[in-house]
């Protein structure tokens, strides 16, 4: 991609966004239906919320191998074999195609996510002349009857897909320590800062709150980058097997990236919208088995990005991932935590974050706590303050509540409020986009609430205005910000966010959302307005 077009799809993206967010907001019009696998990088060529970003290769020249059926080995057995867990009604039935009528803020992306089918399988299925146009109300075929049902072994426990409470003290640099291992001597440039490979999977895991052991894991199983003491060709290139971005998603950190937002739309489709079925690589729609769990389903959902049916069966069976796991690490289900979030949890009381005299908005209603494929967690705010694009900000984001600083990296800050100190462990706030200089915190101090944390600024993530983002997590798990509509499984309830009575509302696009309470309302908007301001004296 030259760097002309990179320029103009960065000055679309800005005109469009027009002020403050991680994302769209506001358009009347379905415009951009796919999510926009290529847009150009952020200024700081990191990458987040919306998607990654990174240098542009310029053209990648590269010769991709013919991919080849694995050749299955005799696993061990598992030493506890979980029990199903207990059959669901289908949301969507998976043997039907389904028709859904456009919403408002409907985007081709969002419905293809949504019923587990790719985007150009619905543009063909009714001969779209333009995917970047929808109209409300207009009623499309979602190609969704599936030709095979998948495995129904369960390959990991919920609590080994999230950066959860088995994570503990695991460390991935002293796991490689000794090993003769690619991964460990591999190092990547990010926006002038060259990163190493443990820092690389670590850094995934954080800001995905994925299990780094998982990541581990998958890279093995693909690519062989612990056991290979030299990779090259397209296992270097192409780490995770994800070949059909190759100018956009290479290199170990932007493969890994890609590969967590699978496993996230797997976990979270499952647990929280439906999903029955997703689509291999050649097209073949399969439906997953009734009895499995969220963490199976977003690994099979990962592996079947890159296979065809044979070959998916056997990564997604016992001889499979599973095996390469249990030569890694032991068992997975020796680090079950059950239940990963109890029936009856609720949220602890909240502020604002940031001080009662001053003026904020309301920027981004409920969308991504990391990427769209994971639960919409998230919040953006931003402060009464001149400047548009990217600056940093002259006032802190607050502490939100008594606890303690579990994490202070680039871009981002993770406030655990049970105290002691373990971000996988209960309720954890995810401040992201905040300038690392000017830190008013450190890694282990404890904080009371309304203490300053960071200033808001376009650092970390994907960001074309400065803002707060602001989520929350559950034993790793991203806890949606409004799951009044959710499609829940296992008893789960997510409690609303809330800040100060302040209740979220979500919209069914992401970044629409409310605030209420009372009679008092807010709405979400990437503007500054009487309907979305909070000030001294105005709800504040």
């Amino acid at each position: 991609m030259s760097q002309l077009t990179i320029s103009r799809l960065a000055l679309l993206v800005l005109s469009i966004l027009l002020l403050i967010g991680c994302g769209p907001n506001g358009s009347y019009i379905v415009l951009v239906t796919a999510t926009p696998q290529g847009a150009a990088a952020p200024p700081d060529g990191s990458t987040g919320g919306g998607g990654p970003g990174q240098d542009d290769a310029g053209g990648v020249s590269m010769t991709i191998t013919p991919y080849q059926t694995p050749n299955p080995t005799t696993a061990p057995t598992p030493t506890f074999i979980p029990t199903p867990n207990p059959t669901r009604a289908a949301i969507v039935d998976p043997f039907e195609q389904q028709v859904h009528v456009v919403q408002f803020g409907d985007t081709l992306g969002v419905i293809a996510e949504r019923y587990g089918v790719r985007v150009e399988a619905i543009v063909e299925a009714n001969n779209l002349p333009n995917e970047n146009v929808l109209v409300v109300g207009q009623s499309l075929i979602i190609p969704t009857a599936i030709q095979a049902v998948g495995p129904s072994f369960k390959t990991i426990p919920d609590s080994e897909l999230v950066y959860g409470p088995s994570v503990g003290d695991f460390s991935v640099a002293a796991f490689l320590e000794g090993r003769n291992s690619y991964l460990a001597r591999y190092t990547e440039n990010i926006s002038g800062r060259n990163w190493s490979g443990p820092e690389l999977i670590e850094r995934v895991a954080v800001e995905q709150s994925v299990n780094p052991r998982l990541l581990l894991a998958a890279l093995e199983y693909q690519s062989r980058w612990i056991s290979r003491s030299e990779v090259s060709g397209d296992d270097l290139l192409y780490p995770m097997g994800y070949y059909e971005r190759p100018d956009r998603v290479f290199n170990l950190y932007l493969q890994l990236d890609w590969a967590a937002k699978q496993l996230q739309a797997g976990y979270y489709g499952w647990r929280i919208r439906g999903l029955a079925a997703t689509t291999l690589i050649d097209g073949t729609r399969v439906g997953f088995a009734p009895g499995l769990n969220a963490g199976s389903v977003g690994v099979q959902t990962l592996l079947a990005q890159t296979r065809r049916l044979d070959e998916w069966r056997i990564a997604a069976g016992h001889a499979g991932l599973f095996d390469v796991y249990v030569r890694l690490f032991g068992d997975p289900f020796q680090y079950a935590v059950e239940p990963l979030v109890p029936t009856n949890l609720t949220q602890p009381p909240l502020a604002f974050p940031w001080a009662d005299e001053e003026t904020w908005y309301y920027t981004g209603g409920p969308h991504g706590g990391w990427g769209t494929s994971s639960a919409w967690a998230a919040l953006d705010f931003a402060a009464n303050e001149e400047p548009s694009g990217c600056f940093t900000s002259d006032y802190y984001a607050r502490a939100v509540a008594d606890g303690v600083i579990a994490r202070s990296e680039h871009g981002l800050v993770i406030l655990d409020l049970d105290g002691d100190g373990d971000e996988g462990t209960g309720w954890t706030i995810f401040y992201l986009h905040v300038e690392s200089e000017g830190r008013a915190v450190e890694v282990g101090d404890r904080v009371q609430v309304g203490d300053p944390i960071a200033f808001p600024s376009c650092e970390g993530g994907v960001s074309f205005s400065t803002h707060l983002h602001i989520a929350r997590r559950y034993n790793g798990e991203w806890i949606a910000a409004d799951c009044t509509n959710c499609l829940l499984n296992d008893g789960i309830a997510y409690p609303n966010m809330n800040f100060e009575g302040w209740t979220v509302f979500s919209f069914p696009r992401e970044y629409d959302g409310s605030l209420i309470k009372g009679d008092d309302y807010r709405e979400a908007c990437a503007c500054r307005a009487d309907y979305n301001v909070f000030a001294p004296g105005n709800g504040n």
